[in-house]
């Protein structure tokens, strides 16, 4: 930003001045009875120049932990903080958040295979259109939290298209561990963000129906970090992982699936480190006369693995990502030193993944 450069207000409908705070509720469709369906949204303008940056969350309404995301960044920094603005919205999938379900209510419509939407259209296309048109147009970069949906749970990590440098550099910054490189589909938030020249970034985190405190914490933390990368905080410094793994082509990743339907017990833990040949999980029928034991293929990081105990043949147990000799000595290396995120160490649970994600 040039020294000479002022602050301007961010416009929507309205316009919140440099040096304000502003908590809106913002009308984005109608229910049955006519009443509004309201986005709550905040908008901290800075007291200085900057980029505008984006958060949203509970684009399937049944993802939280973003939600506490939102709050609680929304909640840290005043106008006098910020060199730029932050526009938080915290809950993008109204109808379906009340319901606590991931799309839109009757019509299962997905916000998320909606963007950029359409002024005339479905409900879902209208909603995101309203969304992207009146707030994440007028943002420079953005992050959008997600979790696995429900009966799965996700490893803590970034979805990114790693080959823009521009995402690259957001995507490091967030300083997650795990980058999974890959352009989303076409009509996703970050997709659409991305191709507009706002690189955006997608989080996931955990599971569906609940707050999970660690990985809120290390995420409002993710979300510092990449202000003071772009210097929206220029009094903080941006700290680095000690490793980072962008993961990216069919040979770095695989899903692990059933081959058998029964009852499934994992076995792997409690840290998301597995070798070549260790047995990550076993399923077996309901007489314990046949029993099925899923090995690694190779040595990898387990992204995410099924919760519901009970898979038919077909479902996804886990996904596996591949990781190099250097990467594993250095995780063996913060293990040895109590470093390292372990999930089930963290009171977390077994992670998973879906196939249905951001």
């Amino acid at each position: 930003m040039s020294e000479n450069e002022r602050p301007e207000p961010f416009t929507y409908d309205g316009e919140v001045p440099p040096g304000e705070t502003r908590h809106l509720r913002y009308e984005v469709g109608e229910t049955y009875l006519g009443d509004p369906v309201e986005v709550p949204i905040t908008i901290i303008n800075g007291t200085e120049a900057g980029p505008n940056v984006f958060l949203t969350a509970a684009i399937h309404g049944d993802e939280l932990n973003g939600v506490k995301v939102v709050q609680e960044v929304a909640d840290r920094y005043d106008p006098d903080d910020l060199h730029g603005t932050l526009v938080c919205l915290h809950v993008v999938n109204v109808p379906g958040y009340l319901a606590q379900q991931r799309d839109i209510p009757i019509y299962d419509q997905d916000i998320n295979r909606s963007f950029p939407g359409k002024e005339r259209s479905n409900t879902a296309e209208r909603m995101a259109n309203k969304i992207y048109c009146r707030f994440v147009s007028q943002c420079d970069l953005g992050i959008d939290f997600h979790t696995s949906t429900r009966n799965r749970t996700t490893m803590y990590h970034i979805r990114a298209d790693v080959s823009n440098p521009a995402v690259d550099r957001l995507a490091r910054a967030f300083n997650a561990n795990v980058i999974l490189d890959g352009e989303g589909e076409a009509t996703s938030l970050r997709s659409v963000a991305t191709g507009d020249g706002i690189p955006t970034i997608t989080v996931e985190m955990g599971k569906a129906h609940r707050f999970q405190r660690p990985l809120i914490d290390k995420a409002v933390e993710g979300v510092n970090n990449v202000l003071a990368e772009y210097d929206v905080l220029p009094d903080e410094s941006a700290t680095e992982a000690k490793w980072h793994k962008v993961l990216g082509g069919e040979q770095e990743k695989r899903w692990l699936r059933a081959e058998t339907g029964g009852l499934v017990e994992m076995e792997w833990g409690p840290y998301p480190l597995v070798h070549e040949g260790d047995t990550i999980c076993t399923v077996t029928d309901h007489f314990k006369r046949e029993e099925h034991a899923v090995t690694a293929p190779f040595t990898g990081i387990i992204v995410g693995v099924l919760e519901n105990p009970v898979a038919l043949p077909g479902h996804p147990l886990c996904h596996l990502a591949r990781i190099d000799r250097e990467t594993h000595a250095e995780i063996e290396t913060e293990i040895e030193r109590g470093e390292f995120d372990g999930y089930r160490t963290l009171g977390l649970g077994e992670m998973a993944d879906g196939e249905q994600t951001e």
